[in-house]
């Protein structure tokens, strides 16, 4: 794959961001057994994570806006393009020393995601895509699955936990969808769940309540590697309300109608 500069620059933060954090995986077996307990410490990795991707961006594209999940929204002096910076996403597996966990960066240009690259720091794999470049893994071109008949597919999917989303009408989504798909899983990370919906690893994904930096990256992955991406009205508002729906067209449109009773 020949990478776009910007591409270059994406790819070089996250690896840079990505080493710090697999060293400081390593430190998060010994803290599981203090008194005090990771949870500062794994804070403390994240927001140096986010300052190493900031650095990195600012030297190369010095007015882009930057939306962060630590640092928050900072307004550029180029209007048209906004950086979706999340640096730790799946904090509770990193926290429970679960090799689970990535970097996920993602480009906006005038509301459109134009490019996303998602890197699991302990596997080492990168997932990349630019619109209408494709999307790939260490080089190898992605697809999504081909599956159509629902009795075959496995789903990925995200689920509220305490104190956040609406546990119950979770709960009924999960019971529309189990009961029509050969199996569900729940792995903590969704820029990874879209990641393997762009590598054909999971056939489809859905989930309620992410923040922009969640899916932004993972939104062109799916997108380049010939799925579509959602809100639960069909409609592109995934940034703005939260809500997203993956996968290929049968699957997509499949979940949307199974989905459609709990809305």
């Amino acid at each position: 794959m020949q990478r776009s500069a910007t591409l270059n620059v994406m790819v070089e933060a996250v690896r840079k961001a990505g080493r710090g954090l697999a060293r400081d995986f390593g430190e998060v077996e010994n803290l599981q057994v203090s008194i005090k307990g990771p949870g500062d410490f794994v804070s403390a990795a994240d927001r140096r994570a986010e300052e190493t991707i900031r650095q990195v961006l600012e030297h190369a594209r010095p007015g882009y806006g930057l939306v962060m999940e630590e640092a928050g929204i900072i307004e550029g002096s180029d209007r048209t393009h906004r950086w979706h910076i999340d640096p730790l996403d799946g904090t509770t597996n990193f926290l429970h020393g679960i090799p689970h966990f990535a970097v996920s960066l993602g480009l906006e240009r005038e509301g459109v995601m134009i490019a996303g690259v998602v890197l699991n720091p302990i596997t080492n794999e990168l997932f990349v895509a630019e619109r209408g470049k494709g999307a790939y893994i260490d080089g190898r071109r992605l697809r999504v699955s081909a599956r159509s008949d629902l009795s075959r597919t496995v789903i990925g999917t995200g689920v509220p936990h305490m104190g956040r989303g609406n546990h119950a009408n979770y709960v009924e989504e999960l019971k529309l969808v189990m009961a029509r798909v050969a199996g569900i899983r729940r792995f903590g990370a969704a820029a990874l769940d879209l990641a393997f919906v762009a590598a054909g690893r999971f056939d489809g994904f859905w989930e309620r309540g992410l923040s922009s930096w969640d899916m932004a990256a993972g939104i062109v992955l799916v997108r380049e590697s010939g799925g579509l991406v959602s809100d639960f009205s069909d409609r592109d508002n995934m940034l703005k309300d939260g809500d997203v729906v993956a996968g290929n067209e049968t699957v997509h449109g499949e979940l949307l109608r199974l989905l459609a009773p709990a809305r």
